[in-house]
């Protein structure tokens, strides 16, 4: 079992505690901040998102069943009053919690049913590299997302390329920084700048210190590229026996990466300890 089946394993079946991303990561025997990564790369949920979103849709098929005590059942969601649940159950589903319990259906509302992770074929891993990598200073087009909704990730790396060539770089990367608990994170697509000056106008800047990596090679189109992370962080990288650490993490390309067509392989590097 994996470490993701055995984080929704714990959610369902202590769905009636008050649970968090700690109690979550204890339970299944890795860091917090790994299994956030981990969770947000095999299911595009965040981990304190799905655990709401999954108490709000318990709560919403009580409610069409006649459950008749809202606040007992706000209580029972993690919520402190009738009136944070009913914002947060209007914020999800589109309509107050009343207006279910009053129908007595679920049709139409975007309930979360429990995640089904399927445990993937035991490829072997790529090969495995450690690199020391830094000091890094880069500049780019930055954008906050949602895990469940990367969608607009692309659209960064074409306004970046279409502001002027980046055949002058070594390396283009694509970087991920955590932000918040809901697993919002930002990414900036970014080309390396020796200082400040050389940052295009209205570009983010951001510097990363010296930083072990572990780095694997995706081949392949670069649409498939979060099965690759997925593994990495799955399997490959604690198999080799290395420790992620709280730091970004980011995608590089090189020369054969192709972004017309997305073709050319893109190194993932993950800082390790």
């Amino acid at each position: 079992m994996t470490v993701v089946q055995r984080a929704v394993w714990y959610i369902e079946s202590h769905s009636g505690e008050d649970l968090s991303l700690a109690d979550v990561a204890g339970a299944t025997g890795v860091s917090a901040f790994h299994l956030a990564r981990l969770f947000r790369a095999a299911t595009g949920w965040p981990v304190a998102r799905y655990i709401r979103v999954r108490r709000l849709s318990e709560a919403a098929r009580q409610l069409s069943e006649g459950a008749s005590d809202i606040l007992s059942l706000a209580l029972s969601s993690g919520y402190g009053s009738h009136e944070a649940f009913t914002r947060a159950f209007r914020e999800t589903f589109g309509v107050p919690p009343e207006d279910v319990r009053q129908r007595r259906h679920l049709n139409g509302l975007p309930l979360l049913l429990p995640l089904r992770v399927v445990q993937e074929s035991s490829a072997p891993a790529p090969a495995l590299r450690v690199e020391t990598i830094g000091p890094l200073r880069l500049a780019g087009i930055e954008a906050s997302y949602l895990a469940s909704d990367t969608a607009g990730i692309p659209s960064q790396w074409q306004r970046l390329h279409g502001e002027g060539s980046l055949d002058s770089h070594r390396y283009t990367y694509g970087v991920c920084s955590a932000t918040d608990s809901e697993g919002r994170f930002t990414y900036l697509a970014a080309y390396g700048i020796a200082h400040a000056r050389q940052a295009r106008a209205g570009h983010r800047h951001l510097h990363l210190a010296p930083q072990r990596y572990l780095v694997v090679r995706h081949e392949g189109h670069v649409g498939s590229i979060p099965r690759t992370w997925h593994a990495l962080l799955d399997r490959w990288l604690p198999a080799a026996g290395f420790t992620a650490v709280e730091a970004p993490d980011f995608e590089r390309y090189d020369a054969a990466f192709d972004p017309r067509t997305g073709y050319g392989g893109v190194d993932i590097c993950v800082p390790i300890h």
